[in-house]
């Protein structure tokens, strides 16, 4: 079933993402996300961003990505010592790092793999499982084709230790 994820920086563009009927929102927050270059809200807006989300059914997610090596160290203590995801529905990340210091923070947040992650391919999928993620956004370069195949050859390898994780395909980012 199609799914509009939208990305907002600001409160005009949450409220619009909303409005025009936004299943969920992602977001970064001021430092330490993929969306550095973009408006960001701050730590302090988002018990009042979940509150608006949620009263209208939509989902937040958070994108605490990193686009640098040097911020990854500062990046990964900020996680830990805010502890900021308080409120969020899931995250959305890139990084290997972040996902097992998520996973070590709470065994059970939901963790979506970014297309950013570069998944395009069934191993891909695998390796995200393993890093504890409940969702993959396949690498946006898949065709079709290629998206039916990762598909496929993820349904063929089920089992109770190797569940279904769903997947999803990135269409357009920031407009």
């Amino acid at each position: 079933m199609p799914e509009l994820l939208a990305p907002a920086g600001d409160w005009d563009c949450a409220r619009a993402a909303v409005e025009n009927g936004a299943d969920a929102v992602y977001f970064g927050l001021e430092k330490f996300n993929a969306r550095m270059r973009a408006d960001n809200f701050t730590a302090a807006d988002l018990p009042n961003l979940m509150e608006f989300l949620h009263r209208r059914g939509v989902r937040g997610l958070r994108d605490p990505q990193h686009a640098g090596l040097r911020e990854r160290t500062r990046g990964r203590r900020k996680i830990s010592a805010d502890n900021d995801f308080n409120g969020v529905d899931a995250v959305i990340v890139q990084d290997a790092g972040i996902c097992r210091l998520i996973r070590r923070l709470s065994p059970d947040f939901p963790i979506h793999a970014s297309t950013q992650m570069t998944t395009p391919a069934p191993a891909g999928v695998d390796f995200a499982r393993e890093l504890g993620c409940c969702l993959v956004v396949l690498a946006r370069e898949c065709s079709i084709k290629e998206i039916e195949k990762i598909q496929a050859t993820a349904n063929s390898q089920l089992s109770t230790l190797n569940p279904q994780l769903p997947l999803e395909v990135f269409i357009h980012g920031a407009l």
